[in-house]
């Protein structure tokens, strides 16, 4: 069975190059290279042809790309994804704390990587691993996986016109003392460090949006959406703020009410990189943020059911 990703369209145009038709349908010249060398295929009405050639309203035009290959140093492991969607193109998980996206120096197996490789081998799918948008290693919550290099590239396409949207959940050290706001500063890589990250000068521009949601007299909870998506960005914003998240030692916060930082990412909105259908996800927090704030005594917690 030809297990190929394969897009298929019909010719709308009185006449176009095929190359032309086929960057206009975000077929790119190294997807072209790939399709060429690599095992992939372009027909139009069936038959097989080369890019240079005129094609026509009405004409079929199927592309098919190659099988990919998952890296060698990508080892697959058994582990329970929580998968909230799945179809041919994409995967919408709900990542628990404590699990890296990706392997790391530090840790190096049991990452969610590791566990779709194992998904993917138990299905004997042939796919790499492509991980649209990454969470730190102890934030909980929504990631969406590209499940074939095209819808990768898509998704991307996507997030740098803002159509790939997310909005977090976080409980912060202190009373806020505004409903809502926009941190806008620029974000680089604190020069004592290879992990940490700070706001200075000559950083990335860098823009999260606030809005209160709760507080007591020691912790506040804020939704947060992000404009732009730099390392760490949520993490040294709000300590910039002066309200690091709780749990998060390396940004101020501190880790006596829990053991990581109290951040998720509960809602997930995008187009489909396909049927441009309009996909929103939403996951609640873990026990150890619920078990945070219902431990709340000075006022009753109770997370706005707007968010």
């Amino acid at each position: 069975m030809d297990k190929r990703v394969r897009l298929k369209w019909i010719v709308n145009e009185e006449s176009i190059l095929l190359r032309d038709f086929l960057k206009n349908n975000e077929i790119s010249k190294r997807s072209l290279t790939h399709i060429k060398y690599d095992g992939g295929e372009i027909k139009v009405n069936g038959l097989e042809t080369t890019v240079r050639n005129y094609i026509h309203r009405g004409d079929k035009v199927e592309v098919a790309f190659p099988l990919e290959n998952r890296s060698p140093a990508l080892l697959p492991e058994m582990i329970e994804l929580d998968i909230l969607y799945e179809d041919d193109d994409v995967l919408v998980i709900n990542k628990p704390p404590y699990m890296n996206s990706i392997p790391s120096r530090e840790h190096t197996s049991r990452s969610i990587a590791n566990a779709i490789a194992g998904l993917y081998e138990r299905r004997k799918y042939h796919g790499a691993v492509h991980i649209a948008t990454r969470l730190d290693r102890d934030t909980s919550g929504l990631m969406l996986i590209a499940k074939h290099a095209h819808a990768h590239h898509l998704i991307g396409k996507l997030q740098k016109e803002h159509k790939v949207k997310r909005s977090y959940l976080a409980v912060i050290h202190g009373v806020i003392s505004t409903s809502s706001g926009t941190i806008s500063a620029p974000i680089g890589r604190k020069s004592t460090s290879i992990i940490e990250r700070e706001v200075r000068e000559d950083g990335q521009h860098a823009v999260t949006n606030y809005r209160l949601l709760d507080q007591n007299s020691l912790y506040s909870s804020v939704e947060l959406s992000l404009q732009t998506g730099r390392t760490h960005q949520i993490r040294v914003h709000l300590h910039y703020l002066g309200h690091p998240i709780v749990g998060d030692d390396l940004y101020g916060g501190k880790r006596d009410v829990i053991q990581r930082q109290a951040l998720h990412s509960r809602e997930l909105t995008f187009l489909h990189p396909f049927t441009q259908k309009e996909m929103r996800f939403k996951a609640e927090p873990p026990e150890d943020i619920l078990s945070l704030m219902k431990g709340w005594t000075d006022k009753s917690f109770v997370i706005d059911q707007k968010v």
